[in-house]
């Protein structure tokens, strides 16, 4: 079964990249407006989330984030072994998934990004959308509801509602310093983006703690 796990995350991971940078090339090439270009790379990612996460879900738990992972490690509700192949999974599941979108549209497939993003406002965005997903997911395992469209629809707005875009995820970020295209990010500037991201997801998973598991 652990097989089967590694194989999920790192196939929905590829696949979960494939549709962020992918979109993210066909819409620059349809359009000049960010903003529509935007809202095409949302809408494509969210479908794409919600779909990955349905259909892995029962294998993996659907993970596809390493902060996510790092959450239910630190809960106690993962084995450190296995979440440590979860990340490696995920992280070679996202380059996967880059260069598989350069390959499909005939782009170079080794390549960096010198798309810049950085600064304490970027950062204080990446903390806020990583806190959000995880506080979305462990309030929707919480209420029982539908996690697969509540991550859609979390990701969907903090596409919108945060300065860096949403990335939230140091797998995809690592895997979009490695495309040149509208999704891309510089790698000097990935670190820190990730760092937020740890730090965001620990403090939801603090908070969320505390509210979905009130003191009896």
């Amino acid at each position: 079964m652990t097989a089967q796990k590694l194989v999920s995350e790192g196939l929905g991971t590829a696949l979960l990249v494939c549709a962020v940078v992918g979109s993210g090339i066909m819409a620059d090439r349809l359009t000049a407006d960010t903003a529509v270009a935007l809202l095409a790379n949302t809408a494509a990612t969210v479908a794409a989330l919600f779909m990955l996460i349905s259909i892995f879900g029962p294998v993996s738990g659907a993970q596809f984030n390493p902060v996510v992972t790092l959450v239910f490690t630190l809960r106690g509700e993962m084995a450190r072994g296995l979440a440590a192949a979860y990340v490696g999974a995920q992280v070679v599941g996202g380059v996967v998934g880059t260069w598989a979108a350069h390959a499909m549209f005939d782009l170079p497939i080794v390549q960096l990004s010198q798309t810049i993003r950085t600064g304490p406002s970027q950062w204080l965005a990446e903390g806020v959308a990583s806190f959000a997903l995880l506080l979305a997911i462990l309030g929707a395992i919480h209420a029982r509801a539908n996690v697969a469209a509540v991550v859609a629809c979390v990701i969907a707005a903090a596409y919108w509602f945060t300065a860096s875009t949403s990335f939230a995820n140091p797998a995809v970020t690592f895997a979009r310093a490695l495309t040149d295209t509208f999704a891309g990010i510089r790698p000097i500037d990935a670190p820190m983006f990730i760092v937020a991201q740890v730090v965001g997801a620990v403090a939801a998973m603090a908070v969320g703690g505390w509210l979905f598991n009130p003191p009896k």
